[in-house]
């Protein structure tokens, strides 16, 4: 009996699947990509048959004729002084090309650390007011507005307002910013990619991952197995097959691209073909580095005239102190960032390649994130190549001579590489300090380029405004001529906190309209107001306990007692010349300013690593 109903289920779906076309016969066949209408908003007519009736549809979603396609780039983990865009030694010669046609912006910041840039930058508001104060870890996430890792709905992000402005929107590489507990196969996957207004994305969820074998890679909403190539070179794959069915489709209208590599985060995996194009290229070691990127940098005007170089941080050894050994090896994990970094920048160059072939190019707002934070801290003093080998419960001398026999592993799929701090530093060239640090320049200021002739008429251009990464979203809505919407999936959406960059696109003298950010992670904190800063580094020398000597005591962490430094960075843009002892006042102000940014963006209540790692606060405990 249960079978023949199901043989009748099966046939009525065949019947009505047969017989739907016909309904076209009695009107026009519905345009494409119409929102639904309500009882409030419908303006047809209902009778009690069709003869009675009058249909009615409301206007499809469509872009303003001539509107742009949208490329966002953001790289991951990558200094200020890495790209040779901006100075580096690493050849970037695709984001030379935008840049040398378009704008570099010198004075541009990230929130210090993945997920809280990646929030930020999504949604165009501060990283802690949509609750991404940390990460959406289950380990970091914690049950507090600011800290939750839930961004809420009437924060929609840039795919979801370019969306109801009839874009296609797609997604590629890490996205980092949904909770753990939602990344199974059962989702849910509202705070998917899929679920924050993109049509289609391939790539991890979580902050990072094994470039050839990586354990989590999904499509749209689906887990899928990796095929062994470097997944920069997937991803790049699937952006193009993304944009080229869709313009095929509909070719007037207008794409989103949102193109978020691993690289160059650890692990640094590349093929040798990369990696070998720097041997020898940085035998002179990290203290040259700097001096020649330094020069570099101020002999293009990307920094000031009256700069000065930092001292090299006094844990890091002067290269000429190392043994031939250390320095061999030490060059070696160099050697293959620089590969990893120009490897991404040809992937960057094969997407645009195939937007100029596809007569796409010359209508495309490009906008290029050179890193979510600085270079990374995380590859302890003497680098990582196992992970299994802990400079926390290895003896130093062990070590290293561990990492010596692990050379030719450097960079293949095999190891788990990350270079030494001493390159870190090199790599944030010319500030202090490294990723995580959210009170130092170091951690926060990166390269921002952009591209885009049909409204930029000066090429190669040089922009000074301060900026931050929630600016991007409404750069690009001004940009491309757009409307936000004001409501998003039923639910009324709250007002954007970035500034616009657009005034300054052709006008370099254009006033900064970003006066005020503030930044924090995990407690490490700052304040910015009209050129002025003051910050207040929780952990020690910032640098975290991975590399903090051993045998070593870690001082007492009391938030009261830690030290606020004053810099004034119209003058100091390098954070050189600590004022709080001159213009105690000023200082006050700013404290004062934190205070209160601190309440509005739910900063508040402090959250040390040790929280953390002691479970203290973890939201699930309070579900147990």
């Amino acid at each position: 009996m249960k079978q023949n109903h199901k043989k009748t289920f099966v046939a009525i779906v065949i019947a009505l699947g047969f017989a739907l076309p016909a309904v076209a016969q009695y009107g026009p066949v519905a345009p494409a990509n119409i929102p639904p209408s309500t009882p409030s908003t419908y303006k047809g007519v209902i009778g009690k048959t069709l003869a009675e009736s009058k249909e009615w549809w409301p206007k499809p979603l469509k872009a303003p004729k001539g509107a742009p396609n949208v490329v966002w780039i953001l790289l991951d983990d990558v200094g200020f002084g890495a790209s040779a865009t901006f100075g580096g030694l690493i050849s970037t010669p695709n984001f030379d090309t935008l840049a040398n046609n378009g704008l570099r912006y010198t004075n541009f910041h990230t929130a210090g650390i993945c997920a809280p840039t990646r929030s930020s930058l999504l949604t165009g508001r501060n990283h802690h007011y949509v609750h991404v104060g940390n990460f959406s870890h289950a380990s970091t996430a914690a049950g507090f507005p600011g800290y939750d890792g839930r961004i809420p709905a009437d924060k929609g992000t840039i795919a979801e307002n370019l969306r109801e402005n009839g874009y296609s929107t797609f997604a590629v590489g890490k996205w980092g910013v949904t909770p753990d507990e939602d990344t199974t196969a059962v989702g849910p996957f509202d705070r998917w990619p899929t679920g924050k207004g993109f049509d289609h994305h391939i790539g991890f969820l979580e902050s990072a991952t094994d470039q050839y074998n990586p354990p989590h890679l999904v499509e749209d909403n689906f887990h899928i197995k990796p095929d062994g190539r470097n997944l920069n070179e997937v991803i790049t794959d699937k952006a193009i097959a993304y944009i080229d069915a869709a313009h095929k489709a509909a070719p007037d209208r207008p794409f989103f691209l949102y193109y978020a590599p691993g690289a160059t985060h650890a692990p640094h995996q590349v093929s040798k073909e990369w990696s070998d194009l720097y041997k020898g290229k940085f035998d002179e070691g990290w203290d040259v580095y700097r001096e020649k990127v330094f020069e570099n940098q101020k002999k293009a005007g990307y920094i000031p005239a009256y700069a000065k170089l930092p001292e090299r941080n006094e844990r890091i050894q002067a290269w000429k102190s190392l043994p031939p050994a250390q320095q061999k090896l030490y060059a070696r994990f160099m050697e293959v960032y620089a590969g990893y970094l120009t490897y991404i920048d040809h992937q960057v160059g094969r997407v645009i390649s195939y937007l100029k072939a596809s007569g796409q190019f010359d209508n495309t707002l490009v906008f290029v994130m050179i890193g979510d934070n600085g270079a990374s801290k995380e590859g302890t003093f003497h680098g990582v190549i196992n992970p299994k080998n802990s400079p926390l419960t290895t003896p130093e001398a062990d070590y290293i001579k561990d990492n010596e026999s692990d050379y030719e592993s450097i960079g293949t799929p095999e190891a788990s590489t990350n270079y030494p701090l001493g390159w870190a530093q090199a790599a944030n060239t010319p500030f202090k300090y490294w990723k995580s640090d959210a009170d130092a320049e170091g951690g926060t200021h990166n390269p921002l380029i952009v591209y885009y002739p049909k409204l930029i008429k000066e090429k190669g251009g040089i922009r000074n405004q301060y900026g931050h990464v929630s600016d991007i979203f409404p750069t690009t809505i001004e940009a491309a001529g757009l409307k936000l919407p004001e409501y998003i999936k039923g639910i009324k959406q709250d007002t954007l906190q970035g500034k616009s960059l657009f005034s300054s696109f052709n006008n370099a003298q254009a006033p900064t309209l970003h006066t005020k950010q503030y930044y924090y992670i995990f407690t490490s904190r700052s304040i910015y107001k009209d050129g002025w800063k003051a910050e207040a580094a929780h952990r020690p020398d910032n640098i975290d306990l991975l590399n903090f000597p051993q045998g070593k005591t870690l001082p007492e962490r009391n938030y009261d007692k830690d030290v606020w430094k004053l810099y004034n960075l119209n003058e100091d843009f390098n954070e050189r010349i600590d004022l709080a002892k001159k213009y105690p006042e000023k200082l006050k102000e700013l404290k004062d300013l934190f205070d209160a940014e601190a309440k509005k963006n739910n900063i508040y209540p402090f959250i040390d690593r040790d929280d953390i790692n002691n479970k203290r606060i973890h939201h699930l405990e309070n579900n147990n």
